[in-house]
């Protein structure tokens, strides 16, 4: 089946519709889902809510219940705020499409046997059976039923933020420690765009433009730039709030509105995990005839956003009898993260990197660094990464790394400080979130 079948081919899963899907609902679904395609899924629970609501996830792949060496992780997360809800109706249907598809469309099929794909429909499941009166801007349903915003609500690199962290949030921050994460997406409503970090910043990161730029920013662009796309409109540059413009329908976060506390940037510096934000509607809550519009103006972009999970190189780090090392940091020269990426427990490490020739530096105490040059070429279309394992020699004995705090990784200097375009930006990009 070629790729424009693949576009029109509706899920077929009985019992799913284009309405939304309360609690009961939803998790009916899932269990019907995973009950038969029990060999492709993995029906989970990382936690609960304030309300003692499950946060349910399922998860897709050859092995999906275990992380398998070299098969990378991936997630969406939608509904994070409960009264933005197309997100949690895509991803059931994206659900339905994939098991559906596979083993007779050849591309979903490569997709989900060199991926392990985790789907959560809901992450405030309370703020979403809290909004009664549906609508483009609900009065109610936006944070927990602590009244938390639960996109303000991690760790911050840039300031001290002191929200108490919300079950919700610390059920994603241990799901993050858990699993070897390396591409996700959240999936919003109330604009249409595709937003990559920093969503905060200060002197060190904020350049003359207004962007808070990562050291990955061209890899943030090209996964916000490959949604955007692939969506049926998002990369027109719909605006749906005056003032509002979005060139390619994409967005640097700070760029748009200063958010501290937010999951992607959380993702990227203490995940090790690159998350970009979709907007992926005007309305939060439009009336559920446009859901089969939305659902074929997304599905392309959410299959081709997956892919690109293949970016760039992975491997295992091993001493010299062939035994995994964890904790080894794994990098490119040019490209150190305040929070090193390290290689996980099986000695894992996976970079995304787009096409290009990079040097890799595998680093641990005790052990003899080594560089590697190699030539990167795009791994998506084969649904896998280049693959390099570094083999390390001992030198001497040493303490394991520290692992990285969670508490501000961006420090200005005092000479940074005196910028005053910098510094104006800054308070310009507050006062817009203020008053957004």
């Amino acid at each position: 089946m070629d790729m424009l079948c693949l576009v029109l081919w509706l899920p077929l899963v009985a019992g799913l519709d284009f309405s939304y899907h309360h609690t009961l609902r939803l998790e009916a679904f899932l269990r019907e889902v995973h009950e038969n395609h029990s060999s492709i899924t993995h029906l989970y629970s990382i936690g609960k809510s304030v309300e003692g609501r499950h946060l349910w996830v399922l998860a897709l792949g050859r092995f999906p219940t275990q992380h398998k060496i070299g098969i990378p992780e991936f997630k969406y997360v939608a509904n994070m705020h409960g009264d933005e809800v197309v997100g949690r109706e895509l991803l059931l249907h994206l659900i339905a499409f994939l098991v559906t598809s596979y083993q007779h469309d050849p591309v979903i099929t490569k997709l989900i046997d060199n991926t392990r794909i985790h789907i959560m429909p809901s992450m405030n499941p309370d703020g979403f059976e809290a909004t009664k009166n549906p609508g483009c801007y609900p009065l109610e349903g936006r944070p927990n039923s602590n009244g938390a915003d639960l996109n303000r609500n991690f760790p911050d690199a840039f300031i001290s933020n002191r929200y108490i962290i919300q079950p919700e949030t610390q059920a994603v921050m241990d799901w993050i420690k858990t699993e070897t994460f390396v591409l996700s997406a959240n999936l919003h409503g109330g604009s249409l765009v595709a937003s990559y970090p920093f969503d905060n910043g200060n002197s060190v990161t904020i350049t003359s433009d207004g962007i808070s730029k990562t050291i990955d920013n061209d890899v943030f662009m090209h996964l916000a730039k490959t949604y955007s796309a692939n969506h049926a409109t998002m990369q027109n540059g719909k605006v749906c709030v005056i003032g509002d413009y979005f060139p390619d329908g994409i967005t640097n976060g700070f760029a748009w509105y200063k958010v501290e506390g937010g999951m992607q940037d959380y993702n990227y510096i203490w995940g090790q995990c690159f998350e970009i934000t979709l907007e992926l509607s005007c309305c939060k809550y439009p009336p559920k005839e446009e859901l089969p519009s939305f659902w074929n103006d997304n599905k392309m972009a959410l299959i081709e956003y997956i892919k690109q999970v293949h970016l760039g190189v992975k491997g295992r780090v091993l001493d010299k009898d062939g035994e995994s090392i964890a904790d080894v940091i794994v990098e490119v020269s040019g490209r150190s993260h305040v929070c090193p990426y390290k290689t996980n427990r099986d000695g894992e490490y996976y970079l995304l990197l787009l096409p290009g020739v990079y040097v890799l530096n595998a680093t641990a105490p005790g052990y003899k660094s080594v560089q590697q040059m190699m030539n990167v070429p795009d791994g998506t279309q084969d649904f896998s990464a280049l693959t390099y394992d570094f083999i390390l020699s001992d030198v001497s004995a040493a303490p394991k790394l520290a692992s990285c705090p969670t508490t501000p990784r961006y420090t200005e200097s005092t000479s940074a400080m005196l910028k005053p375009t910098i510094n104006i930006l800054i308070l310009f990009n507050t006062l817009y979130a203020i008053f957004r």
